[in-house]
């Protein structure tokens, strides 16, 4: 199957030269083609240019008019929670009210309500709710996603959430990854000790024998999991080829970055917490800082120091953390344009950091997250716009007209 997409304004977030990641200064280059083309191959970018250098004359199966839209590489969101049953608007009201994201937990609200809702819900009816998130999503522009469990918080359905999102990866388009997020809180009528002890001698060995996640993650912060019990949860992963990415300095700097460098984390999330020291243990190291300022905006929390990050030299991503209680939003122009609004980065550095970063973040960035050649084309056309800037800068503006995935267009 070849593809053609003609008549394009800018061809943008484009790699001649395959990367992995970007980092510090490289983050501000969001690489264009003006009056540009691009072809695909069997579902991978083949090749691109601009026509003042000269259209293809080759013969293709299909044409894809941009109509003077720009090309940009499908969002990349590497931290969601959309498996999940039901809302919980009262939590929203709550907060409103002055109640604090600990206390409504302390009172069996937050992960624990859901986790009571989750558990009433049929395997059928949560895998329809979260398709329909799924698709909501797709056509605002992601095209890869990481999906985590973490509702369950009993063996069985943790596995629920799992295979639904088994599921997930099959009935849809989107190129998703899989978390085990177990201890995401502790379970109802367990101890701490007693509930880590499950998830090492039970949880982890019942989910790598089925082979339903590619990563294990820990909530590890204040009045949740300790950095000695994350590393003893990852250690049992790891026997079972589960790389971790971890929660990390939510609500207070918890240790869950020093421990997620330890065990070589693909990714150390949230970071509202960090300190500038922290920023220190990254440096060198191959664990990817994603902040997620979605969940501040929505809890009214500090921002990550993106900025700093990025001043310091080190890879930022950034994600959206869709999940029913800190951030019922998977809408990543948003999160661009909270980058940019509230933690300050240029509009270059927030696009790269929502799409080649975040592939990066769930292991994707070799087939994900730019428009390079023998890359899976991924892709969304934009109705007309004036630049790139003017996609974080119009920050609620619809801008999504067609979307592509694998190279074929939905």
């Amino acid at each position: 199957m070849r593809l053609l997409v003609k008549n394009i304004k800018t061809l943008a977030g484009i790699e001649y030269a395959p990367k992995l990641r970007l980092q510090g200064k490289e983050m501000s280059a969001f690489n264009t083609i003006d009056d540009a083309w691009l072809t695909v191959e069997d579902g991978r970018f083949a090749a691109f240019g601009s026509v003042a250098d000269g259209m293809p004359t080759d013969t293709f199966d299909q044409t894809i008019d941009a109509e003077g839209g720009m090309v940009l590489p499908s969002w990349c969101d590497s931290h969601t929670h959309i498996v999940f049953a039901g809302s919980r608007e009262r939590e929203f009201v709550d907060k409103i009210n002055g109640l604090s994201y600990e206390e409504i937990a302390r009172r069996g609200g937050g992960i624990l309500n859901s986790a009571d809702l989750l558990h009433n819900t049929s395997e059928d009816e949560l895998f329809h709710q979260a398709m329909q998130r799924l698709d909501e999503v797709i056509r605002k522009g992601t095209g890869c996603i990481e999906i985590k469990s973490g509702y369950g918080l009993n063996l069985e359905d943790e596995l629920k959430m799992l295979r639904v999102i088994q599921r997930m990866k099959e009935a849809s388009p989107a190129k998703i990854v899989s978390t085990f997020l177990g201890a995401h809180a502790v379970a109802r009528g367990m101890t701490q000790s007693d509930y880590v002890k499950l998830i090492i001698d039970e949880m982890i060995p019942e989910v790598g024998r089925q082979h339903l996640a590619d990563f294990i993650d820990v909530f590890c912060d204040r009045g949740f999991f300790t950095p000695e019990e994350t590393g003893r949860m990852l250690e049992a992963a790891a026997r079972w080829g589960m790389r971790p990415k971890i929660h990390a300095d939510e609500l207070a700097s918890s240790g869950g970055v020093e421990i997620g460098v330890k065990h070589g984390a693909l990714s150390v999330d949230h970071l509202e917490s960090m300190t500038e020291e922290e920023i220190d243990i990254l440096r060198g190291s191959e664990t990817m800082p994603t902040v997620l300022p979605g969940t501040s905006f929505f809890l009214n929390m500090p921002y990550g120091k993106g900025r700093k990050m990025i001043d310091a030299g080190l890879s930022v991503a950034v994600a959206s953390d869709y999940n029913p209680g800190s951030t019922p939003s998977g809408d990543m122009k948003f999160v661009v344009s909270l980058a940019c609004i509230k933690m300050r980065l240029q509009p270059n550095e927030a696009l790269n950091a929502a799409t080649i970063n975040s592939a990066y973040a769930m292991g994707e960035s070799r087939n994900y997250g730019s428009i390079t050649k023998g890359k899976v084309a991924n892709f969304f056309i934009t109705t007309p716009l004036p630049s790139v800037d003017f996609i974080p800068y119009a920050y609620t503006t619809p801008i999504v007209k067609k979307v592509v995935l694998g190279g074929k267009k939905l």
